[in-house]
């Protein structure tokens, strides 16, 4: 059977569930439903050619009774307002999960930056900067980097940010390059906040990281530095994959050389020290200790859940397990981090940026390291602690969390006028 659903419809039905346990008033939880702003833009580009493409995009900003509006910029042929708005509902749910004084907002544009040069990337982006800039900035709206888009994407919107307000504002947005005021460890935030995770879910059930066996889909980003991290603790890296194929080795893999393979061939595929390359499906189904989805939406569905070995789930990419699938998981016993709380160590240390940003401080390796274990520690024991006193399930924990405490918010904030 399939349970074929958009992330749109994902998000609502999770906020619903979240609505029912806390007994939500029914205007707060109209509220949440709806994002206060979608804004949607045409952007024509001047391309390499001299030919003129128009590209569409759009932002979405949920909820900012908790704080600023907060979140990626996505550059994907398949981005679409529906997807782009569940991504902004998360968000708004993870920031309030870490406890960090956000809302939740996304913004992406439709086009594949794998088919443009960097001439073109960078037209595209400072145009659509250009229509966002009534309606982002420091105290109002902070973009940071998401799927294909990166530090240089974000220097881009920071120079034509600054450039229309004339002066210099870091603070406009995150995951910049350090040179330019981001943050060190940015980069590896989100992963680290992965693991972290797993490691907190390791210790509630006796088992360690080191020599635990450990399977990552999706070798961006996330899943690379997920699958370093993870190596530099003790555990086996014993399978990944990318878009194209999936590896696979029992006695581990260096995530160093397989990156440095994929550089040159453009995918993991044809990695020589790979015992043998595997297809999505079998990666995911593969016998281990923690797999890490760390790739797209709905990768863990009803049809594939049964299937599933993993003892922990620790969810890298923003909903990679459909509703039903999560059903099928608890039954079996899986321990799954979820996504508002396993990947939110990125918005985190985005945080730790826009803060040094404000007050011109330069925060060191260590110290945004040690604050950033802190907060993801302290928010998985605070979900952990919900879901035992509860009696259900750590995603349920993190979204009674997530809009629990965005929903008292609104109550003392009242509605004007």
């Amino acid at each position: 059977m399939s349970d074929e659903i958009t992330p749109l419809e994902v998000a609502l039905e999770q906020l619903d569930l979240a609505a029912e346990v806390l007994d939500l008033e029914s205007e707060i939880h109209a509220f949440l439903k709806e994002p206060k702003r979608t804004l949607t833009v045409s952007i024509p580009v001047k391309m390499d050619d001299g030919g003129i493409q128009v590209f569409w995009g759009c932002r979405v900003q949920h909820i900012d009774a908790r704080g600023p509006f907060k979140g990626g910029i996505r550059y994907h042929p398949c981005v679409d307002l529906g997807e782009v708005t569940a991504l902004a509902m998360w968000m708004t749910w993870k920031c309030a999960v870490v406890d960090i004084p956000y809302g939740g907002a996304k913004g992406g544009v439709c086009c594949n930056p794998k088919t443009m040069s960097q001439t073109e990337l960078e037209h595209l982006t400072r145009r659509y900067t250009n229509m966002l800039l009534d309606f982002i900035g420091p105290k109002r709206d902070v973009p940071a980097p998401d799927v294909y888009t990166d530090s240089q994407t974000m220097a881009w919107i920071m120079d034509t940010y600054s450039r229309f307000k004339g002066y210099s504002i870091p603070e406009c947005v995150t995951g910049k390059p350090v040179i330019l005021g981001g943050l060190e460890g940015r980069t590896e935030a989100t992963s680290r906040g992965v693991i972290i995770s797993v490691r907190e879910a390791l210790k509630r059930l006796g088992m360690k990281m080191k020599n635990a066996t450990v399977v990552i889909q999706g070798f961006g980003n996330v899943g690379y530095h997920a699958a370093k991290i993870a190596a530099e603790m003790g555990a086996k890296i014993i399978g990944v994959s990318d878009s194209k194929s999936g590896i696979f080795d029992p006695t581990g893999l260096n995530p160093q050389q397989v990156l440095q393979h994929k550089k040159v061939e453009g995918s993991v595929s044809g990695f020589k020290r790979a015992k043998r390359e595997i297809t999505n499906t079998e990666l995911l189904e593969l016998d281990c200790d923690i797999l890490i989805p760390a790739a797209l939406e709905n990768q863990i569905t009803q049809s594939n859940a049964e299937n599933i070995k993993a003892k922990i789930i620790g969810e890298g990419a923003n909903g990679p397990t459909t509703p039903k699938a999560d059903e099928i998981l608890t039954e079996k016993g899986v321990f799954l981090i979820p996504d508002i709380l396993a990947n939110a160590g990125g918005v985190t240390a985005s945080y730790f940026e826009w803060m040094q940003n404000l007050t011109r401080e330069q925060l060191t390796l260590p110290e945004v390291n040690q604050k950033l274990q802190r907060i993801m520690t302290r928010a998985f024991a605070d979900v952990y602690n919900l879901m035992t006193e509860k009696e259900t399930s750590m995603r349920t924990a993190a979204l009674l969390l997530g809009v629990g405490r965005n929903a008292e918010a609104m109550r003392l904030l009242g509605l004007w006028p």
